[in-house]
C-alpha cells in the first residue's frame, strides 16, 4: 500500500492512526478480564489471518502495533485484523 492509500484506510478505521511505520491502537476495557479477553479472541483471529500483532497490556489497556514483515510495512491485512479487533472490541 503506498501513503495515499494507508491514509485513506485509516482515516475510516476507528481509534487507529500510524505511527514509525506501523498501525497502532491503544484499547480501554472496563477491567483486567476484559482485557484479557479481548487479547484471547483477538488471538483467535490472528491465528486464522496467519497475521500476529505486538501487543502490550498494562491492568485495563491493550495496545496493538500492526505492520507486514514481509512487505516492511502495512499492508492490507494488518487493516483486517485491526476492522476484526475493533468489531471485537464493540466498536
Amino acid at each position: 500500500m503506498n501513503d495515499d492509500e494507508i491514509a485513506t484506510a485509516v482515516a475510516e478505521l476507528p481509534g487507529w492512526q500510524v505511527l514509525d511505520g506501523k498501525l497502532l491502537r491503544e484499547y480501554v476495557f472496563a477491567n483486567f478480564v476484559e482485557a484479557i479477553g479481548f487479547i484471547a479472541r483477538a488471538a483467535i483471529w490472528a491465528e486464522k489471518f496467519d497475521h500476529h500483532p505486538e501487543w502490550s497490556n498494562v491492568y485495563k489497556r491493550v495496545r496493538v502495533e500492526l505492520s507486514t514483515h514481509d512487505v516492511g510495512g502495512i499492508s492490507r491485512l494488518d487493516f483486517q485484523l485491526a476492522q476484526k479487533m475493533n468489531e471485537l472490541a464493540g466498536d
